[in-house]
């Protein structure tokens, strides 16, 4: 009988433990969900947990499919809340031909030679929608103020850049997450639901109580949803932002601006008087639809309005938004042309 020596028995009982510790970490990052909403793939918190559960509506693919610049009834700028066109597909819809482009292809600021920079990128259509986040308008604003020239050519797309899922994702083993995936997930989401900061956790990202959360969202853990933290300590837009918009509307000759503030989600649902001063000077100005009141009544009639897991509106909430549009795009086209 051959006995082993002292240190090869050490040497393989550390090799035992380390293998059983990898092989675990392996199992528990396969049987991990992958992440499918923004919020939860930055801040590493369970889908089990914060992922919605309700079936997104089917549109009809030729309704997202965007018009030729040159025959555009309406140029959409946006940022990620217009990327999906669900909720341009209401205006395709009613007829109109819809062309999109992004704030970023524009380059984050709107400048003096706008209207020149639409007639040279062959847009002779009726209206403009300026869309933006909440949080972001003043930042862009900022970008603009002394902007002479637009220096970037326009650039539409006319397929969707960001299809959404087209259903709950279902269970599938995550073979493509780094091997420690699932420890950290069920280590920041703990901490996220006790309201903590870890190390690998993401403080962008928090989780925060929302009053009757179960009539509102979807998920398994439905008192709670994911918000961006800059949402509650970022600047709030006043009233001298909403001049800004209307002062650049004016400016425009021969192409009529609606603009499109969308509330941040933190806004939305735990902050409703953020922003107010902008809101009130927003609307006594006629500068678009008031978003903000439109969001605190579809939240309670909309379960995952916003997505729980998501900084967006859910696919629902985007198609009502697209009903919201279309109200105001009438209502802004019965204004002659050049109106604020």
């Amino acid at each position: 009988m051959t006995v082993k020596p002292p240190f090869a028995r050490l040497w393989l009982g550390i090799f035992g433990v380390g293998y059983a510790v990898l092989f675990g970490l392996v199992m528990q990052t396969l049987f991990t969900p992958v992440p499918y909403g923004d919020l939860s793939r930055l801040g590493r918190i369970s889908e089990h947990d914060f992922g919605w559960r309700i079936d997104p509506p089917r549109v009809d693919a030729a309704l997202l499919r965007g018009t030729p610049i040159e025959q555009a009834d309406i140029l959409v700028i946006g940022d990620s809340f217009s990327l999906t066109r669900r909720w341009q597909s209401r205006l395709v819809q009613e007829g109109w031909g819809v062309a999109s482009t992004s704030w970023l292809e524009v380059g984050e600021s709107l400048c003096d030679d706008f209207d020149r920079w639409l007639t040279d990128g062959g847009f002779h259509g009726k209206l403009v929608i300026i869309e933006s986040v909440e949080r972001l308008v003043d930042a862009r604003l900022e970008r603009s103020q002394g902007c002479v020239e637009m220096r970037k050519p326009m650039v539409t797309e006319r397929e969707v850049p960001l299809p959404p899922p087209d259903k709950v994702p279902g269970f599938a083993l995550n073979w493509d997450g780094q091997f420690y995936a699932g420890f950290l997930t069920a280590r920041c989401t703990r901490a996220a639901i006790a309201g903590e900061e870890r190390s690998g956790c993401d403080p962008q990202v928090r989780a925060a109580a929302v009053p009757d959360g179960c009539a509102l969202f979807s998920n398994r853990r439905c008192g709670m949803a994911l918000f961006l933290s800059v949402d509650a300590t970022g600047r709030e837009l006043t009233a001298e932002h909403a001049a800004q918009l209307q002062a650049f509307a004016k400016a425009r000759d021969g192409v009529t601006i609606l603009w499109m503030v969308v509330p941040d989600k933190t806004t939305t649902y735990l902050d409703p008087t953020h922003s107010q001063a902008f809101v009130k000077a927003f609307n006594e100005a006629g500068l678009g639809p008031d978003l903000f009141a439109f969001a605190q009544r579809q939240k309670t009639a909309i379960r995952d309005f916003y997505m729980p897991n998501d900084t967006h509106f859910s696919m629902h909430g985007q198609l009502a938004l697209g009903d919201r549009m279309v109200e105001a795009v009438k209502e802004k086209l019965a204004v002659p042309r050049g109106g604020g």
